[in-house]
């Protein structure tokens, strides 16, 4: 399967500060490549990749606020996005690691960590009982890029739709299957829920209802895992340019989820209807709120969230989409860990 470098999944090093980003969406700038910081050079870092030590940024906000104060130059304005966003211009790119060729790799190298070994054979187990073809499935985060440490989790990138929509009753079986790839136990969720939603008012109850039943997640050979589903090229609707967003405050709404396709996909998407606004601070006047129509996040916690026939409470970024010439629509985009939200309030 043929798949274009610098996409989800895939993360890219500068060239002259050998800072690592991690590369968001399918859809970019014909000059760069939106993505967020993820490592920089640190002396006190405990990361070492070919003798400069690194340190990992977790929260979104420090990555902003390290980027303002010494690389300024990945932060820009996209009026496509109506968003201030960080981004590497491509002339500044020294490389970009994509988790096909990581995968390949660690089926060369005749020498492998417990880690590298267990990501690769996991994804010999997806390949094998899921039906999964060897060129659509890749191993992401900080081991692709030598970054990795003994403690790191695996991360599994599967690629194309067709692929991806045959494998979810297989990954069911898998999970259930003896052959050291699981689901979460009780205590694990609990672990899990300190550290997705902690901050947040979301209930650990509200949480598993959520968590318990997503395959995407689980822990193989005692590590953790995490599988991100890529769609087709051919399903990347339209271009970066042919999309407009517009940014008009947030809000609270409580809605029936009428389809759920999109949701194991990064990024997921949800088809809302019936929607009651329980709170909004909207930007601007003449805003129809019956159109909002979708739930969408670049989040893989909210991935696999809710299901056909759900109602659910939903918190997060009102945008307007406009796609080149057709009606525009209205969605909520989640962003935020601890204030944004889509919690499971009546099932099937």
């Amino acid at each position: 399967m043929n798949i274009p470098k610098g996409i989800e999944g895939d993360y890219l090093e500068t060239k002259d500060d050998h800072l690592f980003f991690d590369i968001k969406g399918y859809h970019h700038p014909r000059d760069r490549k939106i993505c967020f910081l993820r490592f920089v050079p640190d002396q006190n870092g405990e990361r070492i990749k070919e003798g400069r030590k690194y340190r990992k940024i977790y929260s979104l906000d420090e990555r902003y606020l390290k980027l303002e104060e010494k690389y300024p130059q990945f932060i820009f304005f996209s009026k496509e996005l109506d968003l201030r966003v960080q981004g590497v211009k491509n002339g500044d790119i020294e490389k970009i690691y994509t988790p096909k060729e990581y995968y390949k790799l660690l089926n060369l190298k005749k020498e492998l960590t417990k880690l590298e070994l267990h990501s690769r054979n996991l994804c010999k187990l997806l390949i094998t009982d899921g039906s999964i073809p060897e060129d659509a499935i890749g191993i992401s985060g900080s081991p692709m890029i030598g970054l990795g440490l003994a403690d790191s989790d695996i991360d599994i990138m599967i690629y194309g739709t067709h692929n991806i929509l045959e494998f979810q009753d297989k990954l069911k079986q898998i999970l259930l299957t003896p052959n050291d790839c699981r689901s979460y136990n009780l205590s694990e969720y609990k672990d899990h829920y300190k550290w997705r939603v902690g901050g947040s008012n979301i209930s650990f109850e509200s949480f598993l209802k959520s968590e318990k039943r997503k395959l995407h997640q689980g822990k193989y050979h005692g590590i953790d895992f995490f599988i991100r589903y890529i769609k087709d090229p051919n399903d990347w609707k339209g271009t970066y340019y042919d999309y407009q967003f517009k940014n008009l405050g947030r809000i609270k709404v409580k809605a029936n989820l009428i389809d759920s396709t999109n949701s194991i996909f990064t990024p997921c998407s949800y088809e809302i209807s019936c929607v009651k606004v329980l709170e909004s601070k909207i930007i601007g006047k003449s805003i129809k709120l019956d159109n909002i129509s979708e739930v969408s996040s670049f989040r893989g916690r909210f991935c696999e969230q809710a299901i056909e026939g759900e109602s659910v409470l939903v918190e997060g970024k009102l945008e307007e989409v406009r796609f080149k010439t057709d009606e525009p629509h209205l969605r909520i985009l989640l962003t935020d860990q601890i204030h944004d939200k889509m919690i499971v309030i009546a099932s099937n």
